[in-house]
């Protein structure tokens, strides 16, 4: 069978990265986080000093980045100028700045052109919040996952108690401003592609969630 291009798209928190590094691997296909690409620069922005509103100075930055992931020994690994930043981007700081940098029009034309380049083989699981909308609007399978914010409040709080002491309420407010953030911006806000199929992984395990997309796919392309 051809390789194809899947999204997957949805709110942080709804189980997207598992899942997508899970169908990846199912199907011998490359994963794609493209959250991370934003991360990435958000994390450049702080580390020069940078405010998310300053178009000039992010399109400035932009122009002198080289991001690319990696596959090694710790598996894929996210390098910016040469240097593995794969763990620096994981704090809540950066993922609030990342959903403020996202919303700037020179951030998303940069990393527009490097996600359409890294698909273009097909083969690849792209995870992200406008991957089906905007980058890959002719994507073979498009998902959208979702979930309710209290239990990705729960997930993400797992996900960060050893390295960070933030609180439960803490993380669900935060999930809740960046999905006000998301959701409303003018420019590729977060809503489901008219063709994606909705997936509410709230009371369902990864491995169900895993099925029921491969029997998506299976259904429309045949078994892989």
């Amino acid at each position: 069978m051809e390789k194809l291009l899947i999204t997957i798209d949805g709110p942080a928190g709804a189980g997207k990265t598992t899942v997508s590094k899970a169908l990846a691997h199912r199907l011998g296909y490359t994963y794609i986080d493209t959250g991370a690409l934003y991360r990435s620069v958000a994390y450049e922005a702080r580390a020069h000093g940078i405010d998310a509103n300053d178009d000039e100075a992010l399109k400035k930055l932009c122009n002198g980045l080289e991001i690319a992931f990696v596959r090694g020994d710790r598996g894929l690994r996210l390098i910016c100028n040469r240097v593995d930043i794969t763990d620096l981007i994981r704090s809540p700081e950066i993922a609030m700045l990342a959903s403020e940098v996202s919303a700037r029009p020179a951030v998303r034309q940069f990393l527009f052109g490097l996600q359409r380049e890294m698909g273009k083989d097909k083969g690849a699981v792209f995870e992200g919040r406008d991957m089906g909308t905007v980058v890959f609007p002719e994507a073979d399978v498009k998902f959208f996952l979702i979930a309710s914010t209290r239990i990705r409040a729960l997930r993400r709080f797992k996900e960060l108690e050893s390295a960070s002491k933030v609180t439960l309420q803490e993380v669900e407010k935060d999930l809740m401003q960046r999905d006000q953030n998301d959701s409303t911006r003018d420019l590729a806000p977060l809503i489901p592609a008219e063709d994606a199929i909705q997936i509410d992984s709230s009371d369902m395990s990864i491995q169900e969630v895993l099925d029921q997309m491969l029997t998506h796919i299976s259904a429309k392309f045949g078994d892989n």
